[in-house]
């Protein structure tokens, strides 16, 4: 049987450098960065090297840069310290972020009585920006917490013309860039935000490792204690090899970029094309034009091949998913979807397929053809 991938929203093959990188690392250079002696320098040398590896592909310095465990914590560090540490006293966010936000943001909430106000959403999945701005007419201390691209349906944020919105009117903007790190650049001289962060499981990088962008003399203060590695912002010592294939799994998708945004874009265009001609009756759940990596389809089955359709595509080899990962074990639809569907349409099965370099045409063709069994 045939094996096909494609839900590289959700994780991504790790790259065979980037195995190579992490062995070679695991081999012999495993001191510990914070020691002193010829084994500790070299571990720090490798450590630093990284940093400033991962700095230059968002043109900003390398003690801007904190290694964290994942996107998740990231996310939790920067949204908590904003309230507790800078005295935020409002989030606008929206209803379809990551869970590792809405949640965060809604604990926070609970917490300390903080204001939290949502964004309106266009029928498409996208952000609408005038409302946004409207929002932000209130004259209290806020933060700013929208994602650059939308990992269930793909929809783009414009960061650039978020960063003027949020600089305006003198407000913190955070983004969670973890489903664009490493297949858009992102210049942080250029888009103005003060924090954004990444999982290098995304980008054919090894789980268990990230990293949060922290505008320099931002305040933020650290998530837990211990010592005082990554400038005493993020205690525990630092996972040497994971940070070492992160940082090689970033430097190949920069600079494949080009290449594979073609080949990728190919893929959802030959998808589409397929699609047209062989289900008729398809939708797009959010903008034809999103994000060249993944598509998010419902599909004009009836009801009740709805809650076993990921199990039959799977029996054939097919790997997609019905949203993210992360919320996989829940029998309630997308929080996304719910933004945007009908409740008739919510019943229907809704389909995230994603790509990454590693997938052919043939792929494709093999979903269809799963697809048409079913």
């Amino acid at each position: 049987m045939n094996k096909v991938y494609l839900d590289n929203a959700s994780t991504t093959a790790v790259h065979p450098l980037v195995i190579e990188e992490m062995t070679k690392v695991m081999s012999h250079d495993y001191g510990n960065p914070s020691s002193t002696h010829s084994y500790g320098r070299n571990a720090k040398s490798i450590l630093e090297l990284s940093r400033k590896s991962i700095a230059k592909q968002f043109n900003v310095s390398a003690q801007e840069i904190i290694f964290t465990s994942c996107g998740t914590e990231a996310n939790n560090w920067i949204l908590r310290s904003a309230v507790v540490d800078l005295k935020v006293k409002r989030i606008i966010t929206s209803k379809i972020e990551h869970h590792a936000v809405l949640e965060t943001v809604l604990a926070l909430q609970k917490e300390y009585s903080i204001q939290v106000d949502f964004v309106a959403v266009k029928p498409n999945g996208e952000i609408d920006l005038t409302n946004l701005v409207e929002l932000l007419a209130q004259d209290v201390k806020t933060l700013v917490s929208l994602m650059h691209v939308n990992n269930e349906i793909g929809t783009v944020l414009d960061l650039e013309r978020v960063g003027v919105i949020c600089r305006e009117h003198n407000v913190l903007f955070h983004s969670d860039t973890v489903q664009s790190i490493g297949k858009k650049t992102i210049d942080l001289q250029v888009v103005s935000a003060d924090f954004i962060v990444a999982s290098a499981h995304k980008f054919h990088g090894p789980k268990g490792v990230g990293f949060a962008f922290i505008r320099k003399n931002s305040g933020l203060q650290p998530l837990f204690h211990g010592g005082e590695q990554e400038k005493g912002l993020r205690p525990g010592t630092e996972a040497l090899h994971q940070i070492a294939g992160m940082a090689k799994a970033l430097t190949i998708s920069y600079d494949n970029l080009e290449q594979d945004e073609k080949h990728i874009s190919n893929l959802r265009t030959y998808l589409l094309k397929q699609l047209d001609q062989e289900l008729e009756g398809y939708q797009i759940n959010g903008s034809k034009e999103g994000f060249y990596t993944m598509l998010n389809v419902q599909l004009p089955f009836t009801n009740d091949k709805t809650a076993m359709i990921l199990f039959h595509l799977d029996m054939q080899g097919i790997a997609v998913s019905r949203g993210s990962a992360c919320q996989s074990g829940s029998i309630r639809p997308s929080h996304v979807l719910e933004q945007m569907l009908s409740v008739e349409d919510l019943k229907k099965p809704s389909l995230r397929i994603s790509f990454s370099q590693f997938n052919t045409k043939n792929d494709v063709d093999l979903l269809i053809a799963a697809l048409k069994k079913i």
